[in-house]
């Protein structure tokens, strides 16, 4: 049951492996009757896919996915929508060396363990970031049913290493004129650049960077979510952690309001056009699990890319002896822009499960 994302009303069950024939996605609870746009879909799909620029790994996939089932005519039926998405340019040979010597930080060690050596390494078999294209697939359509209901996720690039972008503020976050770059979005085009020369000078070093994305769904209303165990926060973090290197989450102001006195990371009540909302943000959309009515404002920490050309030390796991490890193969020198979609697509199908 681990690989299904099983909500309220929404269930979104992933099969597949990276190198395995197809990877896809099962959606179980989408209502009858939306229409879906399919060249959004593959729009979205595209920030998403591999080989798009210098700082992502070399690997060509289309990814473009073939719906089984749940459509009728593009809008959907009532049954369970279900698509593959083809695996066609996978090099499984550069992994053989690697299944008896885990890569450091990487799931072959505990995968090796727990499936007692019948784990699928080539190219991370089910732990590797190409299953998150069914995610973005089945968070599409979910965005596409949202954008009905008057609610949008926008995020950005909040960090590479230790280069910051802006990050999100009253005004920013409503200025419908920011266009963001879907295949590097940040806020400010200078420190977009100075994250790039970040990632550059790692891959010339046969070496990886992680970073933040910063997250906000706008537009919900005020009465999401439960308190205790089935918290906004609680979801969300659940359903995040799906996303391969995601080590950390945290909402509003975060770890960095520990540093505040309480009378600076409160937010004052107030009235505007009739409304009551707040006069700032350091909660983050969220107050007691319960969504405030305020945008959900969230970041999430993406540690550095595990596979790297740099020499490691690791151990053979026939001899218990330890041995030198040089990954071979295509690896992204960061992972962080190719997972922002991933993470706006575990939000909508978050969310929209919680409203359905």
């Amino acid at each position: 049951m681990s690989s299904i994302l099983k909500g309220n009303k929404l269930s979104v069950s992933v099969f597949g492996q990276s190198h395995s024939e197809c990877i896809g996605a099962v959606i179980d609870g989408l209502p009858a009757g939306a229409e879906i746009d399919r060249d959004r879909i593959n729009a979205f799909m595209g920030r998403r896919a591999p080989g798009q620029n210098f700082f992502s790994t070399l690997r060509k996939e289309t990814d473009r996915p073939e719906f089984l089932s749940g459509l009728v005519d593009g809008v959907t039926c009532g049954a369970p929508l279900a698509f593959k998405i083809d695996n066609a340019n996978a090099k499984s040979a550069d992994y053989e060396s690697l299944k008896k010597t885990p890569r450091p930080s990487h799931a072959d060690y505990t995968a090796y363990v727990k499936f007692e050596g019948h784990n699928d390494i080539a190219g991370g078999g089910q732990f590797s970031g190409r299953l998150t294209a069914p995610l973005c697939c089945a968070g599409a359509i979910c965005l596409q049913l949202l954008e009905e209901k008057g609610i949008t996720v926008k995020s950005h690039i909040y960090s590479i290493k230790d280069v910051r972008d802006d990050a999100f503020n009253a005004d920013n976050l409503f200025d419908s004129e920011i266009k963001l770059n879907p295949f590097f979005p940040v806020l400010n085009r200078f420190n977009g650049d100075r994250m790039k020369t970040v990632i550059q000078t790692a891959m010339e070093n046969s070496d990886s960077v992680g970073g933040v994305i910063e997250c906000a769904v706008l537009g919900l209303p005020t009465g999401l979510g439960e308190p205790m165990f089935d918290g906004m926060e609680n979801i969300i973090a659940k359903n995040i952690f799906a996303i391969p290197a995601v080590k950390g989450i945290e909402f509003g102001s975060g770890f960095e309001g520990t540093l505040k006195y309480g009378s600076e990371n409160n937010d004052d009540f107030t009235v505007k056009d009739g409304k009551i909302s707040t006069v700032t943000n350091n909660h983050g959309g969220i107050l007691g699990g319960i969504t405030s009515g305020m945008p959900l404002v969230f970041r999430v920490a993406v540690k550095p890319t595990p596979s790297i050309g740099t020499e490691q030390t690791s151990v053979n796991l026939d001899t218990k002896k330890e041995e030198a490890l040089t990954v071979r193969g295509r690896h992204d020198p960061c992972i962080v822009p190719r997972a922002v979609p991933a993470v706006e697509a575990v939000a909508a199908i978050t969310v929209l499960d919680l409203l359905l």
